[in-house]
């Protein structure tokens, strides 16, 4: 499938539009071609689109002052990224985003969301859902942040997208789930052993 026939999917499971109205929505998207370690987002720099994570995987992240990558955002085929704070404000973004490997998009500019928004309440509630869903998955990783001891914490994330243990390397996933490289090898090491 194109990446523009993954996006009618993605689309029309999220809210069922008129072909009419899918395709003046999807007519927004621009096609990129992203290839591994190359950045769509730096800080400093406003997030001028959203993207649709077609095939590939990509992270958003930020840097300590200690030097560290602290991953606040994981893509994966079928998913949504960008530095949202950055992109809502139209503001410099703090994050970096950057692909894991080498991954297709699509492109939403913000400009042309708001017009879409503007012209028809069904494309502001296609993006007030994506907002909601992002919003209650955020929520849900903060408390298992505060409630759940790091192992449960991987358990978790591997249940719901058992694809995440293949796609991201292990250095990303730590840092997704607030821990050490050396412990979450830990961690998968017991699990293999048990």
């Amino acid at each position: 499938m194109n990446p523009t026939e993954l996006l009618a999917t993605h689309v029309q499971q999220k809210l069922a539009l008129l072909p009419d109205e899918l395709a003046e929505l999807l007519a927004q998207f621009k096609p990129r071609v992203v290839k591994k370690k190359q950045l769509l987002i730096q800080p400093g720099f406003v997030a001028t689109s959203r993207s649709f994570v077609a095939q590939g995987a990509m992270h958003a992240y930020l840097v300590d002052a200690a030097g560290r990558e602290r991953t606040i955002q994981l893509a994966i085929d079928d998913w949504w990224i960008t530095d949202y704070n950055s992109y809502i404000y139209q503001q410099p973004a703090t994050m970096f985003v950057a692909a894991l490997e080498d991954s297709r998009v699509l492109q939403l500019d913000y400009a042309a969301e708001q017009r879409l928004k503007a012209a028809s309440h069904r494309f502001e509630t296609f993006f007030r859902l994506l907002a909601e869903r992002a919003a209650a998955y955020q929520q849900r990783r903060v408390i298992a942040g505060f409630m759940q001891t790091a192992e449960q914490r991987y358990d978790d994330l591997l249940a719901q997208y058992p694809q995440l243990g293949q796609r991201i390397p292990l250095r990303v996933l730590a840092s997704y789930l607030n821990m050490t490289p050396e412990f979450l090898s830990k961690i998968r090491h017991n699990k293999l052993n048990t």
